[in-house]
Order: C-alpha cells, then sequence, then structure tokens
C-alpha cells in the first residue's frame, strides 16, 4: 500500500488495528501510549511525534518502508 499523506497512514493504522479487533484503550493500556495520541494518529494529525506513530504501526505487525522515486 502506498502512502502519501498522514491521512492515509492514519487510515492504515486504524484498518489494521480494527481487523486485529485491538481497541484504542487496549492498545493505550498495552503501551503506556494515550487514546487521545492515538486518535490524533489515526485522524492524521500532522504534528504526530514519528516514533510513537513507527511503534505503534510495528506493535500492529506493519512495516513502514521507504522507497527511492524515480
Amino acid at each position: 500500500m502506498k502512502i502519501s499523506d498522514t491521512n492515509a497512514f492514519g487510515k492504515a493504522i486504524r484498518d489494521r488495528r480494527k481487523k486485529l479487533g485491538y481497541t484504542q484503550k487496549y492498545i493505550s493500556d498495552f503501551t503506556g501510549i494515550s487514546v487521545s495520541f492515538l486518535s490524533d494518529l489515526e485522524n492524521g494529525k500532522k504534528t504526530i511525534e514519528l516514533g510513537k506513530a513507527m511503534h505503534i504501526a510495528n506493535l500492529l505487525g506493519l512495516d513502514v518502508v521507504l522507497n527511492e522515486r524515480g
């Protein structure tokens, strides 16, 4: 899946979380990351912390890969 903006990244996180049957509260309890951060992440907030976002993606079994264009 090609991710080109924060909204697409957030949607990918939300879709995967729901596919696994996890709630934001469950992930929050497991990681210590606030539900409000998870909500911001899933809603495509542009100023989220990259380290936390990548941690959540990895926790959900998603790989974040950068490819060179052209």
